[in-house]
C-alpha cells in the first residue's frame, strides 16, 4: 500500500509522521487484575465504552479492606478478561474506590494518554484484533495481563488531538445510545399496546357496539368478540421444498425454519400467508407473514386462505404473540422438538366481530413496527458512521486539530 507524504508505516497501519507507537505498559502507571474470587465479587458489567451499573454487587467491609490496594480510581481502563474479552470501559467518578471483578484495571499516566482516547482505540477494531490474535485458553478465551501490555497504540502527540478524537467518538456513542433507549422505548409502547388491543382491554374509537365483558377458554374478550379454532378460519399446510433449494439472489422470498428469510426462484404460493417453523430452534419462536408470491420449506407451517372477515395481519399479531405459550402448554417438556398440525389447528383465537375492527388494530401496530424499523435503519447508519470515524480519526487519516 501506497504511504502518503506526512505518513508511516507502523505495526497497527498507516499513521502521521509524528504520531508514536506505543505499547500500553508504557503508558500506564499499573496494570493489574481485579479482584478474582466470586465470592467478593464487585461488578463485571463491562460495555464497549461504557461501565453498566444496573446490577452493581457490594462485597463485606473485610473483604473490600483486603483488597484496598485494587480500588479503582476515576478515570481508570476496565477491560475484560472473559466474556467479551477485550472490551473496556473507563471507570467514571462516582465509582471511584469501587472494586471490579475478574476485570484488567489500567492506570493511565493522565501525562501522557488521555483515557478517553485510550479506551476508543482498545474497542476499535485494530484494538480488538489484537486482542483476538492474543487471547488465551481452550474452550473460553481470555485476555491476560500479559497480552495487554504489549497492546500497541498508535499516539497523537499532544493530549489536546487525543481528547478530541475522544470528544468526537462519545458524541457518537451518545447519538447512538439516545437511538437503542428511543427503539426499547417503542417496543414497549408496542407491547403494550398489542396487550391491550389483541385482548380487548382497549378497543379503538368507534368500534364498541356491546359493552362489558365475557370469560372464555382464552380468557376475557368483549360480548361481541367471537371464538374461533384456526382450523375454522384458515388453511393450514407444510411448503415443499429443502433448505438447498435456495439461490443468494432468488427471485422470490424462501421461508424456512429460521427467523433469515432466504431466496429462490420458484413459488408455491402467490397470497397472503402466515408462516411458522415447524421444528428446529425456531420451534414456537419463529413467525413471518407475507402477502405475495413466496416459496415455503418442507416444514414450515403456512395458515392461508383466511375466511370473510378475518385480517391476516390480526390473526398474525394474535397467533405469533400466544402460539409458544400453547406448544408448551401441550408438552411435558421445558422445550418443544416440532410442531404437530393438531397444535395449530385447534388454537383457539378471540376474533374483533368485523374486519374493519381486526384491520384497524392491525394497522396501529403495524404503524408502530414500521416506526421502529425506520429507528433501526437510522441506528444502523449511526453505527456504520461511528465505525468510519474510529477508522479515520484513530489513525490519522482525518487530523481535529
Amino acid at each position: 500500500m501506497e504511504v502518503k507524504r506526512g505518513y508511516k508505516q507502523t505495526e497497527v497501519g498507516i499513521v502521521p509522521e509524528e504520531w508514536e507507537i506505543k505499547s500500553l505498559y508504557m503508558l500506564a502507571d499499573k496494570i493489574m487484575i481485579g479482584i478474582a474470587s466470586a465470592a467478593t465479587h464487585a461488578y463485571q458489567n463491562i460495555k464497549r465504552g461504557f461501565l453498566d451499573d444496573s446490577d452493581v454487587l457490594f462485597i463485606a467491609e473485610e473483604n473490600e479492606e483486603t483488597y484496598r490496594n485494587k480500588r479503582l480510581k476515576s478515570g481508570d481502563l476496565l477491560t475484560a478478561r472473559t466474556g467479551y474479552p477485550g472490551t473496556a470501559c473507563v471507570v467514571p467518578e462516582h465509582y471511584e474506590g469501587a472494586q471490579s471483578f475478574t476485570t484488567l484495571i489500567t492506570r493511565p499516566r493522565r501525562d501522557s494518554v488521555h483515557p478517553a482516547y485510550l479506551c476508543s482505540f482498545i474497542n476499535s477494531e485494530a484494538g480488538q484484533r489484537y486482542f483476538d490474535q492474543n487471547q488465551i485458553g481452550g474452550g473460553q478465551k481470555n485476555v491476560n495481563a500479559g497480552s495487554l501490555k504489549f497492546l500497541p497504540i498508535p499516539l497523537p502527540p499532544t493530549l489536546a488531538e487525543q481528547e478530541a478524537i475522544a470528544t468526537a467518538l462519545s458524541d457518537a456513542d451518545a447519538w447512538i445510545e439516545s437511538l437503542e433507549q428511543l427503539i426499547a422505548k417503542k417496543r414497549q409502547i408496542k407491547q403494550g399496546a398489542m396487550q391491550e388491543l389483541l385482548t380487548s382491554k382497549r378497543r379503538l374509537p368507534g368500534f364498541e357496539v356491546k359493552p362489558g365483558c365475557k370469560q372464555t377458554e382464552v380468557g376475557l374478550i368483549p360480548k361481541d368478540w367471537k371464538i374461533a379454532l384456526i382450523e375454522e378460519i384458515a388453511h393450514i399446510t407444510t411448503g415443499s421444498r429443502n433448505t438447498q433449494d435456495r439461490v443468494d439472489d432468488g427471485k422470490y422470498p424462501f421461508f424456512v425454519r429460521s427467523q433469515t428469510v432466504e431466496r429462490i426462484n420458484s413459488y408455491s404460493f402467490d397470497g397472503e400467508a402466515v408462516l411458522t417453523a415447524g421444528d428446529g430452534v425456531g420451534t414456537g419462536k419463529v413467525f413471518h407473514y407475507i402477502n405475495g408470491r413466496f416459496d415455503t420449506h418442507q416444514r414450515v407451517y403456512r395458515m392461508s386462505d383466511f375466511r370473510e372477515r378475518v385480517n391476516g395481519y390480526f390473526f398474525f399479531l394474535y397467533f405469533s404473540r400466544h402460539f409458544y405459550a400453547r406448544i408448551m402448554q401441550m408438552t411435558a417438556k421445558s422445550s418443544v422438538d416440532s410442531v404437530r398440525r393438531e397444535m395449530i389447528a385447534r388454537m383457539q383465537i378471540p376474533l374483533p366481530p368485523t374486519q374493519a375492527e381486526q384491520e384497524a388494530i392491525a394497522t396501529a401496530l403495524s404503524d408502530m413496527d414500521t416506526e421502529i424499523a425506520k429507528l433501526e435503519t437510522k441506528l444502523c447508519k449511526a453505527r456504520q458512521i461511528k465505525q468510519g470515524m474510529m477508522q479515520e480519526l484513530l489513525t490519522g487519516r482525518i487530523r481535529l486539530i
